[in-house]
């Protein structure tokens, strides 16, 4: 039996996306229709605020010329409605767009799926729940799609604490990349107290990089018994995705013997 009350159809979310490239615009907006969003397009920081109390989700171009960003939209979006997600579209790795629950998609690295999956993840906001979004696979892992598949790369704060690893890495302790994250690397593996404790720490406190020209590796990567590997290891400082300091080790393989 029902209760005669006829169930109201789901509104589909209204996506702001804002671009001053009227081909971005179209093409996005598509791709959004066909997955069952509603996409309000503006070209322009002005036609954008006009929107902005009728839309749930919001897709910014960073810098859309003449002097003009996407950040001042996100701005004027999070004073007038703050439970609204904002999406930053940018060609840079700078993280000044905003706190925690924002993300920060890469052009020409991030994908219609890293889009669509960051737009399902924040689908809860719609409905005045609280959201806190972690970035970090999204922005760690264009770091690692840059740097190519042959580098171990860890990224750690500044008290050695995993914020991310690659897949390369993960591999080679037969772990999935999950089980680093929020682990200390000083804790798992202790011979690495000391020297290298000291150089995670004055790569993120100086802003200085670091490479270890002695080709020797560190102590946790494969077993030199077995593999007589000799790496080349660099260390340089990252703004990590929560605005602190952190570093990027990353090690390459420059001779199998």
């Amino acid at each position: 039996m029902t209760d005669g009350r006829t169930e109201q159809p789901k509104k589909p979310i209204r996506v702001l996306l804002l671009d001053d490239r009227h081909d971005n615009l179209i093409l996005r907006a598509a791709i959004l229709r066909g997955h069952g969003y509603e996409a309000v397009t503006s070209a322009s920081v002005e036609d954008a605020e006009i929107h902005l109390g009728s839309i749930d989700i919001a897709v910014l171009d960073y810098h859309l010329g003449a002097g003009k960003f996407g950040t001042e939209v996100a701005q004027s979006l999070r004073d007038k409605r703050p439970e609204v997600p904002i999406i930053i579209l940018s060609a840079t790795l700078e993280r000044k767009f905003g706190g925690v629950e924002d993300m920060h998609l890469l052009k020409g690295y991030s994908s219609v799926d890293d889009l669509l999956a960051a737009l399902r993840s924040f689908e809860a906001k719609r409905r005045g729940k609280p959201v806190v979004v972690d970035a970090r696979n999204f922005f760690y892992s264009r770091i690692a799609m840059a740097m190519g598949d042959d580098v171990v790369l860890e990224v750690l704060d500044r008290d050695g604490n995993w914020q991310y690893v690659n897949d390369y890495f993960a591999k080679l302790y037969e772990k999935k990349r999950t089980w680093f994250t929020g682990k200390n690397r000083f804790v798992e593996f202790p011979e690495l107290q000391g020297e290298w404790q000291d150089i995670i720490r004055t790569v993120a406190d100086t802003r200085e990089t670091y490479v270890d020209r002695s080709f020797r590796g560190l102590p946790h990567l494969p077993d030199k018994k077995r593999h007589r590997w000799n790496w080349n290891i660099l260390v340089f400082p990252l703004k990590l995705h929560d605005n602190r300091n952190g570093v990027v080790l990353s090690a390459r393989v420059i001779e199998k013997r």
